[in-house]
């Protein structure tokens, strides 16, 4: 009889990849959430994986051999104070993934605050479109792929590699337990202000994680950023290999490889570096400098275990994107509307900047949820205004419980913004609003009420 396990917090993404990967290893698998809704529960229900609503003790009734409990479990809560008491056995996600999967495994990890899910999906394809077979657990679903995980057919396994904390009973970040031998380091700002207090306490995590890379492999970085470079002083015995995008900045002659933009909306760009004998032309159908970015990241720790720059320009172009990542979710009537995950000003000023690029003279209107813990607790409150300043018009909604009013983001916006506080109404206002060549953009790193079906079905009507 095959090994039970028990997942607690299985619909979060990261959970449900954990899922994915034991139900491939013949476990049986069971799990609990607050919230049991698609698409992460069609994708597990799918693949045999009984799920269970709520946190209560019954669902232990079977005494399942291991119990893994997601970080959004604290004391406290019914199911966790049962198992405590009851003795069976627990771990951590992290800590599972570790000890079934990455054991043995080339592992390449994608961290940073902006850009792991994108970047991770990159190469994961790249590896894929090279006949690498890799596995995989990233936190979206890439659309080559259509599934969040998997154990692959090689020994290479990608992974994002998130700096919150792995569990209630262990706070240090999740990437500690991955131990990789390719580390991707997209970017490092503030972040998480509900576990960390300052940018020195998440520099000091991705310190821990580069003392578990060997000396035989590889840290990509980009060049001259001051919070990266500072985490890198604390310690590296790695060699490194650092990228830029653009030609014009400081620290662009520092970089081992360069991207230039071909187009202004970045959907085309050439790659010069180190071994190249002419510059590499990419055209893809994404837009922005950032993916720009993602992309040069992507594309050398592809190069570390035997991509080919060429090789992994071929698959840049068939790559799809990932859902919830400036997805087009629908053009009716000349108006497109995209899904965003953008939770952090940067993300946010980015994603709109390479709207604007797109916007070939339409409008971009934007319609952001503050949602995350971080946002609420209002540490990002004085960045807001000004990450807008590439829309021309931002509706914000206020969610419930945000212990602080987005009124005074409004104030300080320097385009046309509007708060709203019932979806309803909001769909309204921007359907009154909408013209033909306008693109809309939600951004929300949650369900945004439905606003999008809700968008949608109301254009249409």
């Amino acid at each position: 009889m095959s090994s039970h396990i028990h997942i607690l917090g299985i619909c979060g993404t990261f959970m449900g990849g954990i899922a994915l990967l034991a139900r491939e290893l013949g476990y049986r698998v069971t799990g609990s959430d607050a919230n049991v809704y698609p698409p992460m529960s069609t994708q597990l229900e799918a693949a045999g994986i009984d799920l269970m609503e709520g946190y209560l003790p019954a669902h232990l009734d079977e005494q399942p051999d291991c119990v893994v409990v997601g970080n959004a479990l604290s004391r406290g809560n019914e199911l966790v104070e049962f198992l405590l008491n009851s003795n069976i056995p627990y771990t951590s996600g992290p800590q599972w993934l570790s000890e079934h999967v990455l054991r043995n495994k080339w592992v390449l990890a994608v961290s940073g605050t902006h850009g792991k899910t994108t970047t991770s999906s990159l190469l994961a394809w790249l590896l894929e479109e090279a006949g690498m077979a890799p596995g995989f657990l990233i936190g979206g679903v890439p659309a080559n792929f259509g599934v969040s995980a998997r154990l692959g057919g090689s020994d290479f396994f990608v992974v994002e590699a998130d700096e919150y904390d792995t569990a209630f009973f262990d706070k240090r970040s999740k990437f500690i337990h991955y131990r990789p031998r390719t580390l991707v380091i997209n970017n490092l700002e503030f972040d998480h202000a509900d576990i960390f207090d300052d940018l020195a306490a998440i520099q000091r995590q991705f310190h821990h994680l580069l003392r578990c890379v060997p000396g035989e492999g590889c840290v990509v970085h980009p060049a001259g950023s001051t919070a990266v470079d500072d985490a890198l002083a604390m310690g590296l015995w790695t060699p490194a290999v650092s990228f830029c995008v653009g030609t014009d900045d400081q620290h662009a002659a520092d970089a081992d490889w360069h991207a230039e933009l071909v187009e202004p909306d970045a959907s085309a760009f050439r790659v010069t570096g180190e071994g190249l004998q002419s510059p590499i032309a990419v055209r893809w159908s994404h837009c922005g400098a950032h993916n720009v970015e993602n992309a040069l990241a992507a594309m050398l720790a592809a190069r570390h275990v035997g991509v080919t720059p060429q090789q992994a320009a071929t698959g840049l172009v068939s790559f799809k994107g990932v859902k919830r990542r400036l997805e087009l979710l629908g053009q009716v009537n000349g108006v497109t509307v995209y899904d965003d995950f953008a939770h952090h000003p940067t993300a946010i000023a980015t994603t709109l900047q390479g709207l604007r690029a797109r916007a070939q003279g339409g409008r971009v209107l934007a319609l952001i949820e503050p949602r995350s813990n971080t946002m609420r607790m209002g540490s990002h409150r004085t960045k807001l205004a000004a990450s807008t300043a590439d829309a021309d018009l931002v509706c914000w909604f206020q969610p419930e419980g945000m212990d602080w009013s987005l009124q005074e983001v409004i104030a300080d916006s320097t385009v046309p913004a509007r708060l709203y506080s019932n979806i309803d109404t909001l769909v309204e206002e921007v359907l009154q609003e909408a013209q033909p060549g306008d693109q809309v953009v939600i951004m929300s790193n949650g369900s945004f009420g439905g606003i999008h079906e809700k968008l949608l079905a109301r254009l249409k009507g």
